[in-house]
């Protein structure tokens, strides 16, 4: 064998054995989640907002366990998961936007904003925590508990989204 031909043979059996190490699981939603990682964890999400809507916590820790467990392989765990999310709401509230001529608003927003810690038992280098805002606008002329429901769900939908692709998603 020529050292030519034997240095071929050592570059693809490192690159092999390279591959076989790092195995990443990539799924339709675009998540890049380790082999290692099978189990995740979701604590319950406190309300410390100034304003509290009652069913918030509920719902968004609810939300985020449902999206994960619908978006990737991972299994909800009982106790603490190989990824374990926990955090708290710090913001809800509405503000006037759009004025009209008159300096009135024609559309109030509804903002939701959460910090998130996210932490990984296999890898802490890939532990983070970041604040998370999503809005909904509704027409001024309308109670804000008359479309409530529907802007928090409309809410929840974004920032589970945002959270899991940024816990595992390659940006």
């Amino acid at each position: 064998m020529t050292s030519h031909r034997i240095l071929n043979t050592l570059a693809a059996a490192a690159a092999a054995a390279m591959t076989a190490a790092c195995t990443i699981s990539i799924t339709m939603s675009g998540a890049s989640i380790p082999e290692n990682v099978n189990t995740f964890s979701v604590q319950y999400i406190n309300n410390r907002a100034p304003l509290i809507n009652p069913m918030l916590s509920q719902n968004l820790t609810e939300g985020l366990k449902d999206y994960v467990e619908t978006n990737s392989r991972l299994s909800l765990s009982r106790g603490t998961g190989d990824v374990d999310f926990s955090g708290d709401i710090v913001g809800y509230a509405t503000q006037p936007m759009a004025l009209k001529a008159d300096a009135v608003s024609a559309q109030t927003r509804l903002t939701v904003t959460v910090k998130i810690r996210c932490r990984n038992s296999k890898d802490p280098k890939q532990d983070w925590e970041q604040t998370f805002s999503a809005y909904q606008d509704y027409d001024s002329q309308i109670n804000l508990s008359e479309v409530e429901d529907q802007l928090v769900e409309e809410i929840i939908e974004e920032l589970t989204e945002n959270i899991f692709n940024k816990a595992f998603s390659d940006w």
